[in-house]
């Protein structure tokens, strides 16, 4: 039971920010919006093991960015783009040190190049014609950035890293084409269920690659039934 507490934990706070809060006071919907990431920090931090790699600690510190990017861009969209930007920096850094590359793996970057253009397309023609030159640069960088930590996360080969990579895709993939195209139905909800959904996998993603890299994970559920007893001879 302890072992589901914290993700229980993490799905009801994601329900009350997602369905429950109301958008005003700001302050109040912006702390609700932080708990879910916060508790799956912890729930990462957790499944790490004793002595962490570069790459675990790489991803931990984009969940951490990711963390940031929630609560800028309530308030300014560029800074919240920029810190989930360096998040994604992070994140792929993390992947490309644990990428085992091979043909079928790499030939993933045909889909996620094709989505990217038509996606990318759509956006940098709405944003032309709506005037908004400005966001022209951030956009693409963002949307070349993210979709190279897709490619990262396929080039591990580690299921949870690949859903979660692509869950990321589509969340910013409706907030985008929402906000810059046309209105989505239920977009609030299909955003931040699939970006907590994409974070939650990714932070679970740990529990593997630590295993991989040998040693239990930083727990406190299991404490040794031994450690009081003498040696005998």
């Amino acid at each position: 039971m302890k072992k589901l507490l914290i993700p229980f934990l993490i799905g009801l706070m994601a329900f009350l920010y997602i369905f429950i809060v109301p958008h005003e006071p700001l302050a109040v919907k912006i702390t609700f919006k932080l708990i879910p990431m916060a508790l799956i920090i912890i729930y990462a931090f957790r499944h790490l093991p004793h002595s962490p790699t570069p790459a675990m600690r790489l991803v931990m510190t984009g969940l951490f960015f990711c963390m940031l990017g929630d609560g800028f861009i309530a308030v300014s969209f560029a800074a919240g783009l920029g810190a989930f930007l360096v998040g994604h920096l992070f994140y792929l850094s993390g992947f490309l040190k644990l990428a085992q590359t091979t043909k079928r793996r790499l030939a993933a970057i045909i889909p996620i190049g094709l989505y990217s253009l038509i996606i990318g397309s759509g956006l940098l023609a709405s944003l032309n014609e709506k005037g908004e030159h400005a966001l022209v640069g951030p956009v693409v960088a963002y949307m070349l950035v993210i979709s190279i930590m897709a490619l990262s996360a396929i080039l591990t080969g580690n299921r949870q890293a690949i859903a979660g990579s692509l869950l990321f895709v589509i969340s910013d993939s409706i907030l985008s084409w929402n906000m810059f195209v046309t209105d989505i139905v239920y977009s609030d909800v299909l955003i931040m269920t699939t970006y907590y959904g994409a974070q939650f996998l990714i932070a679970s993603s740990l529990a593997s690659f630590g295993k991989l890299a040998g040693g239990p994970a930083v727990t406190t559920d299991a404490v040794p039934q031994n450690i009081n007893k003498k040696k005998t001879f």
